[in-house]
């Protein structure tokens, strides 16, 4: 009998452990969601960055509920095409996600972003936390403060709404197909801008 019950002692132990383990996990991870025109080009400056767990293109900041590339690329859904970050707070800051979004966009412009027009391709910050808009209202400020361009800072910060993941063949376009990524930033003018606008700090 004393068997059973330490068995049984045991078990408890492990689960309440499990348990422990898995909460510790999930209060570890933050996520972050911005939009900067075309979703394949913002993938790829977070996915590398020491910290960054995942990034999953799609759809936000708008109204039709499951909507498809399709649908969003042709506009009137309200969406943006955006990327959803997962990343360990531990590892690296919501700040230092901040500075490498603005470095991935042109923040001088209006429902577009290098040769992609429409409200679809917006530059934006979806908050999902109080602590989140405090911090991307900062780093707008302070984008202004550096006085670096003539024109206004119009990027946007609206609170985040559903994100509605991309279709699979988006996800991690620009290892997919390398060289068809390539081309498009070139033929874009996206690397050409950023340099414009950011120097050595472009893309970074």
């Amino acid at each position: 009998m004393w068997k059973a019950i330490y068995r049984s002692i045991l078990a408890c132990l492990v689960l309440i452990s499990c348990l422990h383990s898995t909460g510790a996990t999930a209060a570890t991870t933050e996520r972050a969601i911005f939009a900067g025109g075309c979703f394949w080009c913002m993938e790829q400056p977070f996915d590398t960055l020491p910290g960054v767990l995942s990034v999953m293109p799609g759809y936000t900041g708008g109204t039709k509920l499951n909507p498809t590339y399709q649908e969003v690329s042709a506009g009137g859904t309200g969406h943006a095409e955006a990327v959803e970050i997962t990343f360990d707070p531990s590892k690296i800051s919501y700040q230092k996600l901040l500075q490498v979004f603005w470095h991935n966009i042109d923040p001088t412009v209006t429902d577009r972003q290098f040769c992609d027009t429409g409200h679809q391709y917006r530059a934006a910050i979806f908050y999902l936390s109080e602590q989140q808009h405090k911090l991307a209202q900062d780093s707008k400020d302070q984008v202004n403060r550096t006085k670096r361009f003539k024109e206004a800072i119009l990027t946007g910060i609206e609170p985040a709404s559903t994100f509605y993941p991309a279709e699979e063949y988006h996800r991690h376009y620009y290892k997919k197909n390398p060289f068809r990524y390539r081309f498009y930033r070139a033929n874009c003018g996206r690397d050409k801008r950023l340099k414009e606008l950011w120097g050595t700090a472009a893309g970074h």
